[in-house]
């Protein structure tokens, strides 16, 4: 098996036997990542020198015994919206062209910890706004499995980097299905963790009620081990929780005997395309030959998510987007008139057009005489979509549907027609106003080659029943890759 093959924990136990080196697993990755990225466009940031840098200073760590955790040595890609101690940090947004942070996110700090090798930053939607990563500013990430077509988003760019060999695992951030979506369409396992588990300090918010990072890998016993080394709880994050079940490898066991898995009714009507539900269902079928107990039920409020979901993430984007006025840090515009002049030039040349989009839905929701009746009625029926998943899990353990409504469309298809692209997202963003964890494997292959993604939801804090659920479905599945040259 040739190094770039290699899962994170298969590489990071060749390391520590011996029979690879950091330095070896690092150059290997950066030579795929200067073959290929022409091709694919994963990256804003390869950290080239400070790769091998950080590759010789951990190589000294294991040798010397001081690092031995099943992640030491293994390179990884951070998602732009994550901050880097002294490495560009954009967001994917002029508005962030020049930004190097002087610290690090928490959860790029406890990668590290764990001996991570960071290779750079993966190029995604601006500000994580979108689900293609077609609106960067910096250009287009395309899909590993067809570069015609989009990677997903907006976590588009991690997902490809995984895809095509660019990086053994990636982090990526979910606020409405940006870590699911993505690996669905490129083919990859991406897990989107219980509100609060892993801390979002350092992260760029997007939507700050429903922003989660998470991993996005090669396989479930990746995930698993990538969710114990990010999981952690952070003062310095008003959000993060406390637990103590953060063993999620020992919930890698291939047995779903008796467990009880829900297939909403809601989630597989009208605008499912027939070869991603008979994916989905055939995957289910799998589930029941190894001795769950599947059933189909009603999901209310489905129809409600989208426009419940867009309203709150718009409300706060404009509050979190606030703080980019081009005095501070960042782009500031060239000519201008007076204070008023500087801000609205600098914001207008900075943002792109569905930042902009964004920020005034999110300002006239929140503005005076419909504050009540939008932003006051999406959290009322937030709470209530949130109150429907408690009753689901008062009789599931599991539930299971499909991640996107289609396999990944092609590149330019969605941009032109923003409430389309929207409604791509109907499958996932429940979960994040719920706070839940949800997680994608893939489960097919539609007639044009392209990858199709089984999405598992769980309870809060219920993240080992999903690593365990898709454990048994990739042990029964077998090797799922990208055909053909990497």
């Amino acid at each position: 098996m040739s190094i770039l093959d290699m899962t994170a924990v298969e590489l990071a136990a060749a390391i520590r036997n011996k029979e690879v080196t950091v330095m070896e697993a690092t150059e290997a990755v950066l030579a795929q990542i200067e073959k290929s990225e022409s091709k694919y466009h994963c990256y804003v940031t390869v950290d080239k020198e400070g790769a091998l840098k950080q590759a010789a200073e951990v190589q000294g760590k294991i040798d010397a015994g001081e690092l031995t955790g099943p992640l030491a040595g293994v390179p990884v890609a951070i998602k732009d919206n994550m901050c880097t101690e002294g490495l560009l940090t954009t967001c994917s947004s002029k508005i962030l062209y020049n930004f190097i942070p002087t610290f690090s996110s928490e959860a790029v700090l406890n990668l590290q910890k764990a001996g991570a090798v960071i290779l750079g930053k993966t190029n995604m939607d601006e500000f994580a706004m979108g689900s293609t990563t077609e609106t960067s500013a910096y250009g287009e990430t395309r899909n590993p499995w067809n570069p015609e077509h989009v990677p997903g988003g907006s976590s588009g760019g991690s997902a490809a980097a995984v895809a095509a060999n660019e990086c053994f695992y990636a982090l990526g951030s979910d606020t409405g299905g940006s870590i699911r979506q993505p690996a669905s369409f490129c083919g990859v396992v991406g897990l989107k963790p219980t509100y609060g588990t892993v801390s979002r300090y350092g992260l760029i918010a997007y939507g700050s009620s429903l922003d989660q990072i998470g991993p996005l890998c090669k396989d479930v016993t990746d995930c698993a081990t990538i969710m114990e080394v990010i999981a952690s709880h952070d003062t310095k994050d008003s959000t993060s929780v406390e637990r103590n079940d953060t063993d999620f490898t020992s919930a890698l066991v291939d047995d779903v005997k008796g467990m009880r898995i829900g297939i909403p009714r809601d989630y597989f009507g009208e605008g499912l395309d027939s070869e991603v539900k008979d994916a989905v269902l055939k995957a289910a079928q799998v589930l029941k030959d190894k001795g769950a107990i599947v059933e189909e039920f009603d999901l209310s409020l489905v129809e409600y998510a989208i426009p419940t979901y867009y309203t709150i993430a718009a409300a706060e984007a404009s509050s979190n987007l606030e703080r980019f006025d081009g005095i501070k840090y960042g782009y500031r515009t060239e000519e201008y008139e007076g204070l008023h002049n500087m801000y609205k030039k600098s914001r207008s040349e900075g943002f792109g057009a569905e930042v902009k989009r964004r920020i005034m839905l999110g300002s006239f929701v929140l503005s005076s005489g419909y504050y009540d009746a939008y932003y006051l009625k999406a959290l009322r029926v937030k709470a209530l979509i949130k109150k429907a998943f408690d009753e689901a899990f008062a009789k599931y353990d599991v539930i299971l549907g499909p991640v996107a409504p289609t396999t990944a469309p092609k590149l330019g298809e969605s941009l032109s027609d923003p409430i389309k692209m929207y409604l791509g997202d109907i499958y996932t963003i429940s979960i994040n106003l719920a706070g839940l964890p949800g997680l994608s494997i893939p489960c097919g292959v539609d007639t044009k080659g392209l990858p199709i993604g089984l999405q598992l939801i769980g309870d809060c804090f219920n993240e080992k029943k999903l690593i365990q659920t898709a454990y048994a479905y990739e042990k029964a599945r077998g090797v799922f890759g990208r055909k053909g040259d990497k």
